[in-house]
C-alpha cells in the first residue's frame, strides 16, 4: 500500500476499474473536498483523490501539479488534463467525479 499523508489515510478507499493500481481516496465530505490534496506537499505515485458530484476544480494552494481524470456517470473517463499547473482551474462539462493524481512527469 502507498504511503499517504495522515490526512487522505483517513478517507475511504475505493478501487476504479479506469485507473488499476491506483490507491483512491474519496473525498466525500464538505471538509475533505475543501482541502482536496491543497497544501501538501506531495502524494506519491500511485496515489489519488477522488471528487465525486463535480465537474471543474481548482489548484489553489497546490505545491505541485496534477494530472485530472475526469469521469462520467457510467464511471468511464471522458477527459485527462494532464500537469495542471498549482493556481489554475478546469472543468468538464461530461464529468460527474474527477479524480487528482500527481503529475506523471515529475514521477
Amino acid at each position: 500500500m502507498t504511503r499517504l499523508p495522515r490526512r487522505l489515510r483517513r478517507l475511504a478507499r475505493v478501487e476504479l476499474a479506469e485507473l488499476p493500481g491506483v490507491e483512491v481516496r474519496v473525498a466525500a465530505d464538505p471538509l475533505a473536498r475543501l482541502l482536496g490534496l491543497a497544501a501538501l506537499r506531495a502524494i506519491p505515485p500511485g496515489a489519488g483523490l477522488l471528487l465525486p458530484r463535480t465537474r471543474s476544480i481548482h489548484t489553489l494552494g497546490m505545491r505541485f501539479a496534477l494530472d485530472l481524470v475526469w469521469i462520467d456517470d457510467d464511471g468511464h473517463v471522458v477527459r485527462v488534463d494532464r500537469a495542471v499547473r498549482p493556481w489554475r482551474m478546469r472543468g468538464c462539462r461530461g464529468a460527474r467525479a474527477v479524480v487528482e493524481l500527481p503529475c506523471a512527469a515529475d514521477a
